[in-house]
């Protein structure tokens, strides 16, 4: 469902970009003696053998000064929400103050790491540092040598990358667990609208049919309109699958027997958040004149007159309290806006772009302030009168 990020940190000059360069076999980043050479992050893409497709995450280094450099340390701090595993380089078998600091900040985030005594072509790991470090650290690390020029140690790294990564992704889950069993049939009611992708399904949609199929089950796709016949053909149905926006429609032209809900509420209770997003929902009933709510876009895209997001949630909200409510917008995983015990509600999207440890990060950090977190898929169909059925599926699996 999502490629594992592995970022990789270290003081400027440590030889992360050469680093990154050895582990994927391209020039992906730009390698130069002058300190601070990446300004930004750069991902890059690999198969790594053991997990399939993973992000890997150049930084700027975590030294940087000046004015610029604590802009750029700023935005590799905020790689950590983004990682499942951290690399972090150090050479000539000294690990630093400022290493250490972070070495910490992955602690705090439960962050796996593994420390890469870079360079060792220039100056060898010494044996006895990992059991060094182990103690100083009252904790079990890995530590590997490598150098990315000679390359001695890079499969090494690859092996461990490969064994942290496995450890610390969560266990194989489904969509539809629980859900749904052999040869039932479930309908996928998909609109073709400005939304939809031109030649394609969006990837909440696709990875249902996905999943359907993993299940052995029968997936129908149909458009709204196409739903009434279907229906009365008096076909099987054992569970309906409804774009968010639809709720409304869709309740009317499914019988009351029929299971419903829509692809944002599935992603809502496959990310883990959906305790979190069933408390907070009916904060929309108690919203006030001049109330501040957080839209949390988790992707990235051209916003149109049928946005979901940035037009007709902020305009259903506004119909549905009758109060003129402010809102801001974060689009993808940009930092959250400072400030935020001013916001009274944030609603989030379903998430199929990030991670369930991107996700999961950044709806702690809204709750740490206070601050009440829906569910796109489920305040649509709060305001649609549907949230009880939306939401009945998966009240006996918390």
């Amino acid at each position: 469902m999502h490629r594992p990020h592995i970022a990789v940190f270290g003081c400027r000059n440590s030889g992360k970009s050469t680093l990154i360069n050895a582990l994927t076999g391209q020039q992906v980043a730009i390698v130069s003696d002058i300190p601070g050479t990446t300004t930004d992050p750069v991902r890059k893409i690999m198969e790594l053998s053991g997990v399939g497709a993973v992000v890997l995450v150049d930084t700027a280094g975590i030294d940087d000064e000046g004015a610029l450099g604590l802009q750029r340390v700023a935005r590799t701090d905020a790689v950590m929400n983004q990682a499942d595993l951290a690399l972090l380089l150090f050479t000539h078998n000294t690990l630093g103050a400022v290493e250490r600091q972070w070495i910490s900040k992955f602690q705090k985030r439960s962050l796996p790491f593994i420390l890469v005594h870079h360079k060792s072509d220039e100056v060898a790991m010494d044996p006895a540092l990992a059991d060094t470090l182990t103690n100083e650290l009252e904790m079990a690390i890995e530590v590997c040598g490598c150098s990315a020029k000679s390359g001695e140690g890079i499969d090494r790294l690859l092996e461990l990358m490969t064994k942290k990564v496995v450890a610390a992704l969560p266990k194989k889950n489904s969509l539809l667990r629980k859900l749904i069993s052999k040869n039932q049939t479930v309908v996928l009611v998909c609109p073709i609208d400005s939304e939809a992708p031109e030649g394609r399904l969006i990837l909440p949609q696709v990875q249902t049919i996905r999943d359907i199929l993993d299940h052995q089950a029968i997936a129908v796709s149909l458009t709204e309109t196409s739903l009434p016949a279907y229906i009365e053909k008096g076909a099987p149905v054992d569970l309906v699958i409804t774009d968010s926006q639809l709720f409304g429609w869709v309740e009317q032209n499914v019988p009351a027997h029929i299971p419903l809900t829509s692809f944002s509420v599935l992603l809502a209770h496959y990310k883990g958040l959906f305790s979190h997003y069933l408390a907070g929902t009916p904060v929309l009933s108690h919203l006030s004149h001049g109330d501040k709510v957080l839209i949390l876009e988790s992707c990235t895209h051209h916003a149109h007159c049928e946005d979901i997001g940035r037009v007709q949630l902020p305009n259903r909200i506004k119909l549905f309290t009758g109060k003129e409510i402010h809102f801001t917008i974060v689009a993808g995983l940009d930092p959250l806006p400072d400030g935020l015990d001013r916001y009274s509600l944030a609603i989030q999207c379903g998430g199929c772009m990030v991670t369930q440890k991107q996700l999961a990060i950044r709806i702690s950090d809204i709750l740490a302030q206070g601050v009440p977190v829906s569910n796109y898929g489920m305040a649509l169909a709060y305001m649609s009168g549907t949230f009880e059925r939306a939401v009945a599926p998966f009240r006996d699996k918390l």
